[in-house]
């Protein structure tokens, strides 16, 4: 299986970046995946520094249980519960039919690109 990558953008242009993206797609081999926020202040407002700790103790560790992760983690597993479910809608984590979770890339960029108005 072919190791998934992914990129998180910052492009207020979604059409722009819907548009790159499909022509990614049509690539014959594998280029990666995009995920992209408009704003710097939607990225921070669903990646927090909580989620990000999610996100990397799971990396690169296969399947784990949402207890097993609160436990890593040092957090409750209700509020770990909550942010997985985040996650998982963002696409950075996956659940699997035990219920456990996992992170599927391999490896991660943030493309974040700030200039003066």
């Amino acid at each position: 299986m072919t190791e998934r990558y992914l990129t998180i953008t910052m492009q207020p242009n979604w059409k722009g970046s819907l548009r790159e993206a499909a022509r990614v797609a049509k690539a014959d081999t594998y280029q990666g995946e995009v995920l992209n926020f408009e704003t710097p202040a939607q990225f921070f407002g669903q990646l927090t520094g909580k989620r990000w700790d999610i996100v990397r103790a799971v990396q690169g560790k296969g399947e784990m249980s949402v207890r097993e992760l609160a436990r890593v983690v040092d957090r409750d597993v209700k509020r770990v519960h909550e942010d997985i479910v985040i996650l998982a809608e963002l696409g950075l984590l996956e659940r699997t039919e035990s219920g456990g979770v996992l992170c599927p890339y391999t490896s991660m960029h943030i493309d974040m690109y700030l200039k003066a108005a």
